[in-house]
Formats: C-alpha cells, structure tokens, sequence
C-alpha cells in the first residue's frame, strides 16, 4: 500500500479552500497547472511510500502511540507559496506550526521504528498542495493572492494514516485516489 501520515482539515475549512481555489483558478494562465482536488487536501506529515502489508500493523501501533504524546492544537490554512520553479503550488499554515512539526517528527520516527525505510530526513515544511505542474510554471500571482488568504483556526485532535491510490487510466486530469486507513485521536481529544 502507498501509505502516509496526514492532518485532515474540516469540512468547514475545505470549504474555504474550495472558494480560495475557484479564486486563483480565474487568474490566467490556470489551465497550465493540474488543480489538486478537495480529496487531496491535508497537511502530509510523514509519506511512507509503498508499505508492505506486514509492517502496516506495527506502524499503525507506532502511530497511536505517537497520537498519544501529542495534544491538540490550533490550525489555520494561510498564505502560500511554491516549490521547484511552480512545479507545486501550496497553501500554508498558522497557528500551533510547531506542534504540527513535532506530530510530523514522531510520525516519521514511528515509521522507522516500524521498520518503513524512510530515507534522508529533511526539516518539514507544512503545506497543504493545491496545484502541480510538469513544466516550470510563474506562480508568483498565485502566491501573491495567497497571501492575503487565511482560513479560520480549527483544532486538530487527530491524525490519519492515509493510502493514495495513483492514477493509472492515463485519463488527463484524472486525480490520485485517497483513503482513510484509520485514525487516532490526540491526546485529551474527544
């Protein structure tokens, strides 16, 4: 399974993004960008990759586990940005961001301490994908609109184990497909 860790926003705040996302997708240009759809908004903490069904149980313990030192915080989705010459287009996050770095800490170490090879570990950067391109692509109006954009707060209380299924009709536009594996509550959540 091509498995990851991810905090989910709200129903409510999806629904901001959707109004934030019809926005920039009147800028010109927007054809040239592939528009992630509201299934494949969350803040990825930790991408696990292809995991071998055997050693989803151990992570999934690690994870609980991981949920359970953790306390809920307050998020926002908020301005933006982009990585590799506009290859990716993103909105960002205020609020608890460190408390959002420490949960993405501990779902990598849950991962491999699970025995998930996680390759080179590199400082998270909290971002929640709205675009992607092939080709380098000026976002700069994006993410200036970006800017002026933030969500209301919510408060996390949980974190999910996520499996993404990857296109494969060949079908342009088509999205991955995501689905929640299970969940687990933050400490003195709920």
């Amino acid at each position: 399974m091509r498995l990851f860790a991810a905090v989910l926003p709200p129903e409510d705040v999806a629904d901001e993004i959707a109004a934030e996302v019809a926005r920039l997708r009147q800028l010109p240009g927007a054809g040239r960008l592939r528009w992630t759809g509201r299934p494949g908004w969350h803040f990825t903490l930790a991408f696990y990759g292809e995991v071998d069904d055997g050693v989803v149980p151990g992570l999934s313990d690690r994870l609980a586990r991981a949920a359970r030192r953790a306390a809920p915080f307050t998020l926002a989705v908020a301005g933006g940005g982009h990585f590799g010459q506009g290859r990716a287009l993103w909105a960002g996050a205020r609020g608890d961001v460190e408390q959002l770095r420490l949960l993405a800490d501990r779902a990598e170490a849950a991962a491999r301490k699970a025995g998930v090879p996680m390759g080179e570990h590199r400082r998270y950067k909290a971002h929640l994908t709205l675009a992607r391109s092939r080709d380098a692509v000026d976002v700069r109006p994006y993410v200036d609109l970006l800017r002026e954009f933030t969500g209301r707060s919510w408060s996390v209380t949980d974190v999910a184990l996520m499996r993404s299924e990857l296109p494969r009709s060949g079908v342009r536009g088509e999205q991955p497909r995501y689905e929640v594996v299970d969940r687990w509550a933050l400490a003195g959540a709920g």
